[in-house]
């Protein structure tokens, strides 16, 4: 048993279907089935190991309409306030009566997504409703051995023909599925009762899963369980772990004078028949029998009688080492304990309509192009636009930088054009062969000290002239200087001389003008400065601004 299953698991494992998986295997998970007016629940631990397991009446109010998921999903969390359950993720199963199932046999070459669509699309031929209406989902049952070729005739008359190719193996496939509004009803019944629906299974799938930890085998033959309720009947034939055959029908009332199981036993028979009808099928070892009426002994007596085989009421109790309390709710809940075992197994459920195995939507490669190209452009044009946005940066701290250099040199602008002007000067001096600073030296050693006159400015004209004004004490001293002036070399005009008071004593003021001969050489070696007076302020400025004021 334990092989088999592993060698499913690994069969599965190499077809990664496209399905919703759970980010992760909860460490608890609760299982609820619904079975008519009582509520059958079972809570598993880490390991699969049933923790506990209740059944409990679901109150209605008197004109209550159980058909609306919000009435029911009420009449679920008040049962499971009254058992003081707190369940975190809780999985239901869906009926054998509200789900289509159909065996199919498929090639086992085939890729994952391949698999899928054929299984969609030999499902969309065969459900009495439209696949927009359904959701589908799949199990691998088992690998089925591949058919033997035809043998070849033999002898002297045999024609001469190709050898025939070996056939690949097949596998067999439980499809289930469901209408939308059945996933739907579960959903707001959830929403309803308070609490996370995490997953939506199958119910006979349950009853394979409760089957394979009560009687474990090797898939060499099969175990059938049938579960007796009080007005219908279900029979799953489990092998390997993998549910092969499902089916429920609904009990006619008996007759007075018939046994209460009649009706049963002829629909299990008629179930049985059914299933060794397909050779592919292993054949029936054991019968169990599950329910709470009371009447399981009775059936198992008369389906061992009728079948043949070995028929025993199914024992939940000892077999998963429930608590001494769960007995006798274990033994109607045999698909709430199937349920809640797969919740918390790593591979989940093997069928599941909220998350169900899809067919790989097909790529669009055209669409794919398109987007790959705005993609592209997109990209290339948020590079040029980073790169204009950098070359503007660098060029408005370019600007930047400029136009502060500008504002600075516009600070400095009436310096500049003064140093300009000094500069062309200069250049003027040089160009016409005067040292000019040299003659104001000169004329600093030849006028007579300043206790007697002193020189307020000098200029220099266009046509080489030299002109003086001064500020003298007496009309003599001025004479004097004039004769200074001739004897020193210079082209002196006459004196004009004003009466002119400063504030200093200096009475006369007077113009010189200069002419500087072209013989003239000057040369400061041969003459001595007059020197200068103890108070003389003359060198220093703020002296030279109150004077001025």
């Amino acid at each position: 048993m334990a092989d088999r299953t592993r060698q499913l698991k690994e069969l599965a494992s190499r077809l990664p279907f496209a399905r919703e998986r759970r980010p992760r295997t909860p460490p608890q998970a609760t299982a609820l089935e619904i079975d008519g007016t009582t509520l059958r629940a079972a809570m598993a631990g880490t390991g699969g190991k049933i923790a506990r397991v209740a059944a409990i009446p679901l109150e209605f109010p008197a004109d209550a309409d159980r058909s609306d998921a919000t009435v029911v999903g009420k009449a679920v969390g008040r049962a499971l306030e009254a058992l003081k359950w707190k369940p975190g993720a809780v999985v239901m199963g869906v009926a054998r009566a509200r789900v289509v199932l159909r065996d199919f046999v498929l090639p086992s070459g085939v890729g994952a997504g391949e698999l899928a669509s054929l299984v969609h699309f030999q499902a969309s031929k065969e459900l009495p409703f439209r696949t927009e209406e359904a959701v589908v989902d799949f199990q691998i049952c088992r690998e089925l051995p591949a058919p033997v070729p035809a043998p070849t005739p033999s002898g002297d008359d045999a024609a001469p023909g190709p050898v025939p190719e070996a056939l690949p193996s097949r596998l067999d496939v439980l499809v289930a599925a469901v209408k939308a509004d059945e996933v739907a009803f579960h959903t707001r019944l959830a929403e309803a009762a308070g609490f996370r629906l995490a997953a939506l299974g199958l119910l006979p799938a349950g009853n394979a899963r409760s089957v394979a930890a009560l009687h474990p085998d090797d898939g060499t033959s099969a175990c059938a369980l049938v579960t007796l309720r009080p007005d219908d009947v279900g029979i799953e034939v489990v092998a390997g772990g993998a549910l092969l055959f499902s089916r429920g029908t609904t009990l006619k009332p008996p007759a007075e004078s018939a046994p209460p199981t009649a009706a049963a036993v002829i629909e299990v028979v008629r179930s049985i028949h059914g299933y060794a009808g397909d050779a592919t099928h292993p054949p029936l070892g054991l019968v169990l029998v599950a329910g709470a009426t009371g009447n399981e002994p009775e059936l198992a007596e008369a389906l061992a009688s009728r079948l043949g085989l070995p028929c025993q009421v199914a024992d939940p109790a000892t077999a998963l080492q429930l608590p001494a309390d769960a007995s006798g709710a274990a033994l109607g809940a045999l698909g709430a304990i199937g349920l809640a075992i797969a919740a918390v197994d790593p591979s989940g459920l093997p069928i599941d309509f909220l998350a169900p195995k899809r067919p790989p939507v097909p790529r669009n490669l055209r669409r794919i192009r398109i987007v790959v190209g705005i993609a592209a452009t997109v990209g290339v044009a948020l590079a040029v636009l980073a790169l204009r946005t950098t070359l503007v940066q660098r060029r408005a701290a370019v600007l930047a930088a400029t136009l502060a250099e500008l504002a600075d040199a516009e600070k400095k602008a009436p310096t500049y054009r003064k140093l300009i002007q000094q500069t062309a000067v200069v250049d003027g001096w040089i160009k016409g062969g005067r040292d000019w600073l040299e003659h104001v030296a000169y004329l600093a050693s030849v006028v007579p000290p300043s206790e007697e006159i002193y020189v307020k400015s000098v200029s220099i004209g266009g046509n080489g002239g030299i002109r003086l004004d001064v500020q003298a004490r007496s009309g003599e001293t001025l004479a004097r200087l004039e004769k200074q002036l001739r004897a020193a070399g210079y082209d002196v005009k006459p004196l004009a001389i004003t009466p002119g008071a400063d504030r200093f004593g200096y009475e006369f003021r007077s113009t010189v003008e200069l002419a500087v001969p072209e013989k003239l050489r000057v040369d400061l070696h041969q003459v001595k400065p007059p020197p200068r007076p103890i108070d003389d302020v003359s060198a220093d400025p703020a002296a030279y601004r109150r004077a001025r004021g």
